[in-house]
């Protein structure tokens, strides 16, 4: 059986690789980053390891890789694979469109028509389905109702936290002990795929956002809650009881979200609360702040792990407190290297937090939210006034950028 994965990085490397390499796939990475494909193509392994006590370590073979630019070699090994899979980043996925669709057009006219599977194993919402959005435009002239019948791109829902690191050796990555891939099975063909430790699933919307609104909103918040407070790593911050209760209480609401929405067991939920929120603390780990808060305007779009369940709470009368707050800390996010923490903090500036509210963040002047959404931010402005974008009064003005038509 042979896998294609896009992306070599510490989810690639750390998470499905390892999957792919147990259940019997012979693994070909197609990625960018030179060393570490001459590597992966010269030692056809590589050391995993898990951040526990005991640091248990395994070897993950039957593995080599691609350049992405070898596009003829590429195109070759998706004609001949089981499985696509990727862990690129959700932006990223249209980069990769076009190397898919050629290994599909070839995979056409070699007549293979056995199933291929192409699973984009990312953070977000139907990121399978967003893949194909991409791909099937590079297949208009060659019948994209012939790759139908043999193509399919199941949504996943996947987790296990593989933060920054580095190593001597640049194949080696370290993992927590804890992982979770659920597929929808609605959208296989044929047989279902051999894979060790995979759940499939017929509806992935509970499993997806119990995910999205705990782990991924839970990460978040600690990263902007520890920002304010000046720590750099969320071990550090989570070691703050006074952080740690900040997260759990927005994990509280998005989980009476979460039970409201599919009949969830409170006590069995609130046990995976807590133990989401020791992967949080793993000692282990020295995972940079800057890195889980990173990209602030893709996390506070309407459609992400803060605005999205908040929104959905407040339709049903839920309380949205914590929620709020945690808006309004990633609303004060601002770092250097961060391109969109920079872009943010440039458009209150320039517009003012309300307009931002509504703009940015997809919350209308007079939705409940927004009013409270702005408070909360102006009460952080005030109590970190360093953390603050400059032009504070014009930020907060009660004329300024305010439309004609609202409130």
């Amino acid at each position: 059986m042979k896998a294609v994965h896009f992306g070599a990085g510490n989810i690639g490397r750390g998470f499905i690789g390892p999957i792919l390499s147990k259940s019997g796939y012979h693994v070909c990475f197609v990625a960018r980053n030179k060393k570490q494909i001459s590597e992966l193509q010269t030692r056809r392994e590589y050391p995993l390891v898990l951040a526990n006590e005991d640091r248990k370590s395994e070897i993950v073979g039957n593995v080599t890789a691609l350049s992405l630019g070898e596009s003829g070699k590429v195109t070759a090994q998706i004609a001949a694979a089981d499985i696509v899979t990727t862990a690129v980043g959700i932006s990223a996925l249209k980069d990769i469109a076009e190397s898919i669709a050629r290994g599909i057009r070839q995979r056409i006219k070699q007549g293979n028509a056995t199933p291929l599977h192409i699973m984009a194993c990312e953070n977000g919402i139907g990121a399978s389905q967003l893949l194909k959005k991409w791909v099937s435009p590079y297949l208009e002239n060659w019948g994209i109702q012939d790759a139908d019948r043999f193509v399919s791109y199941p949504n996943t829902v996947v987790d296990r936290i593989v933060p920054v690191q580095k190593h001597k050796d640049p194949l080696q990555v370290m993992v927590e002990p804890f992982s979770e891939w659920v597929i929808d099975r609605n959208e296989i063909k044929g047989e279902l795929p051999p894979l060790q430790g995979v759940r499939y699933s017929d509806s992935l919307d509970a499993y997806l956002e119990r995910k999205l609104f705990t782990v991924n909103t839970g990460h978040c918040c600690a990263a902007y809650f520890g920002y304010l407070e000046g720590y750099s790593t969320i071990q550090d911050a989570m070691s703050d009881p006074g952080i740690r209760s900040k997260v759990t209480g927005v994990l509280m609401e998005t989980g009476a979200l979460l039970r409201e929405r599919y009949g969830f067991d409170e006590k069995k939920h609130r046990l995976y609360i807590e133990k989401i929120l020791g992967r949080f603390a793993n000692p282990h780990f020295h995972d940079p702040i800057t890195r889980v808060a990173r990209s602030p305007i893709r996390k506070l779009s309407s459609s992400e792990r803060l605005v999205y369940p908040a929104m959905q709470a407040e339709r049903l009368g839920l309380n949205t407190s914590g929620l709020v707050t945690a808006i309004a800390a990633a609303l004060l996010f601002d770092h250097a290297d961060d391109p969109e923490a920079l872009k943010l903090q440039e458009q209150i500036r320039k517009q003012g937090i309300r307009e931002v509210v509504s703009h940015v963040l997809g919350i209308p002047f007079s939705h409940p939210l927004h009013g409270r959404i702005t408070a909360a931010y102006r009460k952080l402005c005030l109590n970190y006034p360093h953390l603050a974008s400059t032009g504070f009064e014009t930020i907060f003005s009660p004329t300024a950028h305010r439309p004609a038509s609202t409130e």
